[in-house]
């Protein structure tokens, strides 16, 4: 919200510098964003009267202006502004003014006829961002004054950002009562007074639904001019605000919108029907807004209505079809009070967003709807004409919010702030913030404002008498704790080590958010129904994930977006899975990559990330646990791998997790680049280790024996490799498989692979008799169990 410093000091005067009143507000809460001019930097532009115009006598399109500045001759000035006219006050650039941009003013002709300076427009000024003539000033304006004093554009604009729970305060008279309670000033609310009806003109309102709007106040005012012009102070105190001036009947509600927080809006009564409903939409309402949208009200959504149909969208925007126009005379004031839930997420829903919704939204004083329409209808009157018929209010009491009395006790203040408050600074910091406060036996019994939503327990009372009386008050003690060494099982690898090898091997950690895309959710997980959000923040994050991949593919994908050519993400989080039980939250490690297998490099030729590379990264982990072998790799298919590159990982017999390349369907209906490789696994089963154990270190040399031999192509690497470990009894070290051949002298449907058996003995040289039988016995179990066949 956007404050102008002047109009606030008009209400109340700190006496503090913006800065000070800038820091003082950002320290309780309402957060200083920027402070800035209200207008750019001009010099020597002051007020001028146009005395007398004559035509051009080169151009149809300029007139010569004669123009008094309170000199002692008027200044002959040519001017091409299609709203200049004799007896017009307007800004005037005098010789040497130098205007925002650095544009100078200086002596010239204009088709042969001299200029002696440059009657202003509002753009021209740095007041606009386009204008259609001269900025018109007051007719009592004096010639000669300076149009900055005249406008008062010496001010700051002072933006704070407020949060969710400040709805008081998108108003100037909260946010001035905020700056008295701060100041120690007297706080005067406005006065509003009473406006005496001169007319007989009531126009009948229901509340249907008045738990959604409790209190609608209106009024009729016959008569008015929607051509007056809006006096050139609201004006500037709309546009140091953000609000553009658009004609007396929407700057009014807009102007008290910002004066004391009531959203109102102006209804043209020649264009109502019957009387004003308040309701919930219906099949078949149909309703075309202000900004020319035309929405279809759902079922949820509550109207303001006539007889024949829908006007608004309640507390949001108004209709087409009950606007004010130029040629409106008789106009019905609207100021009611809607229920924060019946309005929140409404205009998000139709790609709204308006200050009335912000507003009600956040939630509006309850009790403010009657004098904000009287305040409407006084400066409506003023500047307008018209003659005003009664108020009519609608209302429904037991649906109004009630106001809380709350148990304050001082003992309670001084457990949660760490100090004692004294007992008078208690009652007067809650008395300057609109409380009610009575004396009680062990304290306080408080009734907070109906403006104040965002309090409704005793902590929140002690939260605003701890800003009020200062952050910086608070007592600062160190916390007695006892000191304790955390337990570091050594039969448990830490999330801390996996993480640390992944990132030794390339990889970088993301975060995603743990909700997720319904169609990525399904693409990558078909099998399982994910829990959907009963609000969530957009349709694409609606649903909870039950695996870390939608999240990381997303992650990937962005990063290919932007020209990232190797990828290789891990993340760490909770699943949310289905169950029987309910929904069972697990730990799982996660990882992608895509791109080339190494970094650009000029000692190996570039080449693409295949399902190896990944399993070494995998392997990699699992070699933390210390029992590596433990772990089996099972060819299996899961709905997103692709169908030949997929493998399940088990522990004891137990699923751990996945590993493979993505689906090519998933890849392509993400329009993915290049071959995407994706792991994930389940903490729990990934954390046991192995305690470490010390083993003594053979003293005599190890024998290496490399062998080649032909098997099926369906046995698989780690089949052999169990087979060898059974076979090769305590000898046997090591097994290492170097290569892999198929082709000339290897039979179709069989594979030759080449591997290393390292045996050693702890207590004897091993002799070739040794060695060659310990082989032999290997081939042999080979042979037998896999049909093997040596390959010399």
């Amino acid at each position: 919200m956007k404050v102008s410093e002047q109009w606030l000091r008009d209400w109340v005067d700190s006496g503090l510098s913006s800065a000070e009143l800038a820091a003082r507000l950002t320290m309780v809460g309402l957060e200083v964003d920027s402070i800035e001019s209200a207008a750019p930097a001009f010099e020597q532009v002051v007020v001028g009267r146009v005395v007398s115009l004559m035509p051009h006598p080169d151009a149809d399109r300029l007139r010569v202006a004669t123009v008094d500045v309170g000199g002692a001759e008027p200044l002959q000035i040519v001017c091409g502004a299609p709203n200049v006219a004799v007896g017009m006050c307007a800004p005037t650039a005098l010789i040497g003014a130098v205007l925002p941009g650095g544009f100078k003013i200086k002596p010239s002709k204009l088709r042969g006829v001299q200029s002696q300076g440059m009657l202003c427009s509002a753009k021209e000024l740095g007041l606009a961002e386009s204008s259609d003539g001269l900025l018109p000033l007051p007719n009592d304006s004096q010639p000669g004054q300076d149009v900055r004093e005249l406008l008062g554009l010496d001010d700051a604009l002072i933006e704070i950002e407020l949060t969710p729970n400040r709805g008081d305060c998108l108003g100037m008279e909260g946010i001035a009562r905020e700056v008295a309670t701060l100041d120690r000033r007297e706080f005067r609310p406005l006065p509003v007074e009473a406006v005496k009806p001169t007319v007989d003109a009531v126009f009948p309102v229901v509340l249907r639904d008045p738990a959604d709007c409790p209190r609608y106040v209106g009024r009729v005012i016959r008569g008015v001019d929607p051509t007056a012009e809006t006096p050139l102070w609201m004006k500037e105190r709309l546009r140091r605000a953000g609000v553009r001036s658009l004609g007396p009947l929407v700057d009014v509600t807009n102007y008290v919108m910002l004066e004391l927080g009531q959203p109102m809006h102006a209804f043209d009564l020649d264009r109502l029907t019957g009387g004003i409903e308040v309701r919930r939409a219906r099949p078949g309402d149909r309703l075309e807004l202000l900004n020319g949208v035309v929405v279809e009200p759902d079922g949820e959504t509550l109207l303001i209505t006539d007889h024949a149909g829908p006007l608004a969208l309640a507390g949001i925007m108004g209709g087409e079809i009950s606007s004010c126009t130029d040629a409106t005379r008789d106009v019905f004031l609207e100021s009611a009070f809607f229920a924060p839930a019946s309005i929140a997420g409404r205009a998000r829903r139709y790609g709204l967003q308006t200050d009335s919704s912000y507003r009600f939204e956040r939630g509006v004083d309850s009790n403010l709807q009657r004098r904000a329409a009287e305040r409407a209808t006084q400066l409506l009157i003023d500047m307008a004409g018209g003659e005003p018929g009664p108020i009519i209010e609608a209302v429904s009491s037991a649906h109004l919010p009630a106001q809380p009395t709350i148990r304050l006790r001082p003992e309670r203040i001084r457990k949660l702030l760490g100090m004692q408050v004294p007992a008078d600074e208690v009652a007067n910091i809650l008395h300057r913030l609109g409380m009610t406060v009575m004396g009680h036996s062990d304290g306080w019994q408080v009734i907070p404002p109906s403006s104040r939503f965002d309090i409704t327990l005793e902590a929140d009372l002690i939260e605003e008498i701890d800003r009020i009386h200062g952050y910086h008050q608070l007592p600062s003690n160190r916390p007695l704790a006892r000191l304790a060494m955390s337990p570091q099982p050594e039969t448990q690898v830490s999330l801390d080590r996996f993480t640390a090898a992944l990132v030794q091997r390339g990889f970088q950690e993301a975060i995603t958010y743990s909700f997720v895309d319904p169609a990525l959710q399904k693409a990558l997980d078909p099998e399982r129904a994910p829990l959907p959000l009963a609000n969530p923040i957009s349709a694409d994050l609606a649903v909870m994930r039950t695996s870390l991949w939608p999240g990381l593919l997303k992650a990937l994908i962005h990063n290919q977006k932007r020209q990232q050519p190797r990828v290789r993400l891990f993340e760490h989080g909770l699943n949310f899975i289905p169950a029987a039980d309910g929904l069972r939250q697990e730990p799982y490690l996660g990882g992608m990559a895509v791109g080339f297998a190494l970094p650009e490099q000029w000692g190996l030729a570039k080449r693409s990330l295949d399902f190896f590379d990944l399993k070494a990264d995998v392997e990699a982990l699992l070699a933390l646990t210390g029992e590596p072998e433990a772990f089996t790799f099972v060819a299996a298919p899961h709905p997103a791998l692709h169908p030949g590159q997929s493998a399940r990982i088990e522990r004891a017999g137990g699923v751990v997790g996945w590993l493979g390349a993505l689906h090519p369907r998933v890849a392509r209906e993400l329009d993915v680049e290049g071959d995407v490789l994706a792991f994930e696994l389940r903490i729990v089963g990934l954390q046991p280790a192995k305690a470490p154990t010390f083993r003594d270190l053979s003293r005599f040399p190890a024998s290496r024996r490399d062998i080649a031999v032909t098997v099926d192509e369906a046995v698989t690497a780690r089949a052999i490799y169990d087979c060898i470990r059974q076979r090769g009894g305590e000898l046997l070290r090591d097994v290492r498989f170097f290569d892999v051949y198929r082709g000339k002298g290897v039979p179709e449907g069989r594979k030759s692979l080449a591997l290393g058996l390292i045996l050693q003995d702890f207590s004897r040289n091993l002799t070739d008799h040794v060695v060659e039988e310990a082989v032999s016995g290997i081939i042999a179990g080979l042979t037998e169990q896999f049909d093997a066949t040596l390959r010399v």
